[in-house]
């Protein structure tokens, strides 16, 4: 296995033990493959939630951009949402995780198809 089958195995154990979702794999590996070499980098891999500016990258960069959602209230009510069931205690969000999770909330696995 190679350094991103470790990340995406380790992505679908946070998904299960601290979100308390099972993963669909397939989805998972290709949202991963499209977070590109920041999987690889300490400070790109997570998401750093309590920075409002980061919300924000997440929102533009892939909710809006990414995913072709419109901007409205709900998109940031959804990171927050997925924020908390990932724990805000947790201190490494996992980009990859976050972004599985708000593709899944806003039914947007196509994009992936």
């Amino acid at each position: 296995m190679g350094k991103r089958d470790d990340l995406i195995a380790q992505y679908a154990d946070d998904l299960k033990n601290k979100c308390g979702m099972d993963a669909d794999m397939d989805l998972l590996t290709k949202v991963t493959i499209g977070c590109g070499p920041s999987i690889y980098d300490a400070d790109a891999s997570t998401v750093a939630s309590s920075q409002a500016s980061e919300l924000e990258t997440v929102k533009n960069n892939f909710l809006i951009k990414k995913l072709g959602l419109s901007d409205g209230p709900e998109l940031m009510d959804a990171i927050n949402s997925v924020v908390e069931t990932y724990g805000k205690s947790e201190r490494n969000k996992y980009r990859a995780v976050v972004y599985y999770m708000l593709t899944k909330h806003f039914g947007k696995e196509s994009v992936y198809g």
